[in-house]
């Protein structure tokens, strides 16, 4: 139902978001149903991910998209610049508000698709939580309408402090601009007596700033956030990236994606555990998380041995019975670097192409052999 090891994760929504997280929980069993008795069926999905574009303006160093491995910036400019318009996206909207799922929105960088704000708020009508996750580069031109819009979360991205973050992300004075942002969002939030949207700072563990993490605390303080969580790094050697070619060849797709977070993660463990210990020993006025929560030896496992899966990941994803991601060409997908596709949501319905057959035989496949190889380093197999 909710993994033990996220119970902690998901007590903190429960305090912040009560009627969120009953609505997730809910959500949750019916899909852990569907999963057991559904042959490859589903009820429709607790969540649903809008990435309104491909396009961003940083190169950051370990971003699979358009980092230095990145896949994207190989793309051909007409793929990187294909969007679906606002109209077209809000006729999505409409119909993923029949059963109202919780949207986040994503990219590239989401900031930079005309009319998100205007998105956001029209989901917000159609009674839907959502989130969005940005760099946030660009926060504070949008914080007004983004407070205005009624977004219920907004996720930002940091490395470190304001020299380290700048160096990782490759642009002078970034960290200054974002935390502008961060006030101009509590500033807004303040003069209209609004709570939301909650800030939550998400920091990826990397090579670069693992011995570091504890400038996070500080920066989680002078953005006033809600919420700061380390996620470990996504990572996959070639091996792992040939064995995910022949389930691939059953399926009929191409994992091509992966290949952007095909690199050492150049981590040491021993030394990543203790930082961990010492920041958890501390006692913040905002939740603080470690995702997936991995205990020493588990940690130790997990960046030496890249065919590991922790005991908390259950061995088997069920992902894709509880959640789906929309793509800048409207293409709906169940995993985040497969190119499997259900269908195209901006030429057919979601609602239909949820449980239509491409669907239903992906499911049955994936639960036949609980996991694919390059699942062993997705964050969705510990999430569900």
């Amino acid at each position: 139902m909710i993994p033990i090891r996220n119970a902690g994760r998901f007590l903190c929504k429960s305090i912040q978001q009560p009627a969120y997280a009953l609505k997730v929980l809910t959500a949750r069993l019916q899909s852990y149903f569907y999963y057991s008795f559904g042959n490859g069926r589903s009820c429709y999905p607790e969540s649903v991910t809008l990435f309104l574009t491909h396009r961003c303006n940083l190169q950051c160093r370990m971003c699979g998209q358009w980092g230095k491995e990145g896949v994207t910036k190989r793309q051909d400019a007409h793929y990187v610049t294909s969007e679906i318009p606002l109209a077209g996206m809000k006729a999505i909207v409409d119909n993923l508000a029949a059963f109202r799922p919780n949207i986040t929105i994503f990219g590239g960088e989401p900031i930079l698709y005309p009319g998100c704000t205007e998105l956001i708020a029209y989901i917000k009508e159609k009674g839907m939580h959502c989130l969005m996750i940005t760099n946030s580069s660009l926060l504070e031109g949008a914080a007004a309408a983004i407070v205005a819009g009624g977004l219920d979360e907004l996720n930002i991205s940091l490395d470190g402090g304001a020299a380290l973050h700048d160096e990782i992300r490759g642009q002078a004075g970034l960290f200054e601009r974002i935390m502008k942002g961060l006030k101009k969002v509590q500033t807004v939030k303040a003069a209209v007596n609004e709570k939301k949207p909650l800030i939550n700072i998400q920091c990826t563990v990397t090579k670069y700033n693992y011995t570091r993490l504890e400038q996070l605390i500080d920066v989680a303080k002078e953005a006033a956030a809600d919420s700061l969580t380390f996620h470990n790094l996504i990572f996959l050697d070639r091996k792992t990236l040939e064995a995910q070619k022949e389930f691939d060849s059953s399926l009929g797709c191409a994992s091509t994606d992966w290949g952007g977070f095909c690199f050492e993660p150049g981590i040491d463990p021993g030394m990543l555990y203790d930082k961990i210990a010492a920041i958890r020993s501390g006692k913040y006025k905002f939740a603080v998380d470690f995702y997936p929560h991995l205990s020493k030896k588990e940690l130790a496992e997990y960046y030496t041995n890249p065919e590991y899966v922790p005991p908390a990941a259950y061995g088997r994803c069920a992902s894709p019975w509880m959640a789906a991601y929309i793509f800048p060409d409207g293409e709906v997908r169940p995993c985040l670097n497969s190119d499997y596709s259900y269908g195209n949501a901006a030429t057919g319905r979601f609602t239909e192409l949820w449980n239509a057959p491409r669907a239903v035989d992906f499911r049955r496949f994936l639960k036949a052999k609980c996991r694919f190889p390059a699942c062993v380093r997705c964050t969705e197999l510990y999430r569900y």
